[in-house]
């Protein structure tokens, strides 16, 4: 495995490993991602060995620009291109029919494929100068905390990834939006980086959030769906502000281990021998570091980290979705 800065030379390194069936590692403003070239199974099968992902778990494809996707969708329908000419570049990944020649490898045998442009000029570079599709889950094991950093990808996979692009922390720090074009009216799969209420003024009327999780067992229709996920080796525990001082005293009485609090902003009167993280800040703040906190807390050898979550507005939609699963596990 190679850390590399971006500069020109590295991401000709980075696309003659993805053109020799390599992996590589790419930042995004959403989180690292563990690429292989789209149209080669071997790579892409290998992306899924390495995460140990099950092969019914179907992959993004990253694309350069808008302009591609129809060399990916069967169609390109009028929503679409709204979306894609609204939020591309950026954390919108869209559900559609997909062409007939994108490998069933890629979508886990399903007839779809989630498609986008991610936001970061890194990545951006390397796939105008790969020129294909670059197929990208999270660059960690399966079911583990999302990395931001290029730190976070080598402690998780090491030498599996041929090339890290090290593009500096993740700005929006958690996974993209999923929206499913192949229903009548566009449903949100997975919360993320793009809110419901911009999706629905750029759209002009009301959508739905799939609510309901997908079994740890058999096929997700989307990355990120399943009820377990994103999860530290400290238990998770969520509770409301308000609550904090109840809770904590309750945790620290059936603990193994040290127990610590992580919340928007600094907290008094708290119980003796709680480890309290840096204050996440705003729901936007909380985003852009609820990856790195998660593995902090696994660093310092927590048991138990408590969480209280943002209000559910805006990006905070997907951090309070990413704390339930991670509390799942």
């Amino acid at each position: 495995m190679t850390r590399v800065e971006p500069s020109a030379g590295e991401i000709e390194r980075a696309v003659a490993a993805l053109r020799s069936g390599g992996l590589i590692a790419l930042p995004t403003e959403t989180v690292y991602g563990l690429g292989a070239d789209a149209s080669n199974d071997d790579a892409v099968r290998r992306v899924f060995e390495v995460k140990g992902r099950p092969s019914d778990h179907p992959l993004i494809i990253h694309l350069a620009d808008a302009a591609q996707l129809e060399q990916w969708a069967a169609s390109v329908s009028p929503t679409a291109q709204l979306l894609a000419d609204a939020f591309w570049p950026g954390p919108l990944t869209l559900l559609v029919e997909r062409s007939s020649s994108v490998s069933p490898v890629v979508t886990g045998g399903r007839p779809t494929v989630g498609l986008r442009v991610p936001d970061h000029p890194v990545a951006l570079e390397l796939l105008r100068s790969f020129g294909g599709g670059i197929a990208a889950p999270s660059a960690n094991r399966f079911g583990r905390v999302s990395p931001t950093t290029a730190a976070h990808v080598i402690a998780d996979l090491g030498d599996d990834v041929d090339v890290v692009l090290d593009g500096g922390p993740c700005r929006v720090g958690v996974e993209s939006t999923i929206v499913d074009l192949t229903t009548d009216r566009p449903v949100v799969l997975r919360a993320g980086g793009v809110s419901v209420d911009r999706l629905e003024e750029v759209l002009g009327y009301s959508i739905d959030i799939y609510v309901s999780a997908e079994p740890s067992t058999g096929g997700a229709r989307a990355p990120g769906m399943l009820e377990a996920h994103y999860a530290p080796n400290a238990r998770v525990v969520l509770c409301a502000e308000h609550e904090v001082t109840e809770v904590l005293i309750k945790v620290l009485g059936s603990a193994t281990g040290p127990v610590g609090l992580l919340a928007g902003s600094a907290l008094v009167g708290l119980p003796e021998d709680i480890v309290e993280l840096e204050p996440a800040g705003t729901a936007d703040d909380y985003a852009a570091v609820l990856y790195s906190r998660l593995r902090q807390a696994d660093r310092l050898g927590l048991s138990v980290l408590v969480c209280v979550p943002p209000p559910e507005v805006g990006v905070g939609v997907a951090v309070n979705d990413r704390l339930r699963r991670a509390a799942a596990s």
